[in-house]
């Protein structure tokens, strides 16, 4: 799977989380201060991945930054990301199997290696559930993607 990652800062975590990635086999698209001449800046960086989403360059993403919120608030500013801040497994579990997110934010700041394992497991072992009403949500959730495309930034 191609997946985008971002980072503002060249932290460990951040170059163990690419390093996981390609180990698992996945094809790995940097971005930020993980690509040299890139713009590190939270909210540039997070919103080229989530855009590789968006426009299918990259099945998913994950973005970085130190508490992982801006990140994901930038992300989630793009029409088709479903951005999801992540601590544990659990919530990464949920946020695929519920809420069908294709965007996962982490916390360069409490993210460690173990805990990154545990969370990128959660996150590719779950899948986006048929539970009906979570795909009501979902489809909801796309509607207001919908509605403020045409609505100044």
């Amino acid at each position: 799977m191609r997946i985008s990652v971002s980072s503002d800062m060249d932290e460990p975590v951040a170059r163990a989380l690419v390093a996981e990635l390609r180990g698992r086999g996945h094809d790995v698209v940097p971005h930020g201060a993980l690509r040299s001449g890139d713009d590190p800046s939270w909210a540039v960086c997070s919103e080229a991945a989530a855009r590789d989403v968006a426009d299918g360059t990259s099945e998913q993403a994950v973005v970085c930054c130190w508490t992982g919120t801006g990140a994901s608030i930038a992300a989630n500013k793009v029409a088709g990301v479903r951005a999801a801040l992540c601590a544990d497994g659990y919530t990464a579990d949920g946020a695929r199997r519920w809420n069908d997110a294709n965007v996962l934010a982490l916390s360069l700041r409490l993210t460690s290696e173990p805990l990154l394992k545990e969370i990128l497991d959660a996150w590719f072992a779950a899948e986006a559930g048929g539970d009906a009403e979570d795909r009501r949500n979902v489809a909801h959730v796309e509607g207001l993607d919908a509605g403020r495309a045409g609505s100044p930034g």
